[in-house]
């Protein structure tokens, strides 16, 4: 997929493990299948529900067009085909944090990102980093396995 920096199937472990905070807004927690990465992310379930068990596609890239080029940073509807048309739940966001924890060899990478407020939180094995950058826009688009 052109402009995919990262990609893998996750189930929904948890719904708000902290407590419903929000009354359209349900964080939660994912494993992925393929990487074994975890994930905290902020949904919001009035427009988009999920459950314990769901299981959904996520992709993180940096474009939405199929062709791989950059995004210009503007939104132009004239009809043209990209790819948020292939899923269902789609933000924008910059990713605000990069960091590293535990010792070597169980180091753990962690990658912060918040779209429009909000947040996700992906924590794996360094090599998940590595097509990333602070203060990187990215998209992350979803749908349902």
């Amino acid at each position: 997929m052109a402009g995919a920096l990262f990609e893998d199937i996750f189930t929904v472990e948890k719904l708000d493990p902290d407590g419903k905070k929000f009354d359209k807004v349900t964080r939660i927690e994912a494993k992925s299948e393929r990487l074994e990465v975890y994930m905290q992310l902020d949904v919001n379930t009035e427009i988009y529900p999920m459950y314990a068990g769901d299981k959904f596609l996520m992709v993180l890239a940096s474009t939405l067009n199929l062709d791989g080029t950059p995004d210009t940073g503007y939104y132009t509807p004239v009809g043209r085909k990209s790819l948020a048309d292939e899923f269902e739940y789609v933000m924008h966001g910059k990713l605000y944090k990069i960091s590293e924890e535990g010792a070597e060899p169980n180091v753990k990478v962690e990658m912060d990102i918040s779209f429009g407020g909000l947040l996700m939180m992906l924590k794996g094995e360094p090599s998940i980093s590595a097509k990333f950058e602070l203060d990187q826009r990215l998209f992350i688009l979803i749908r349902k396995a």
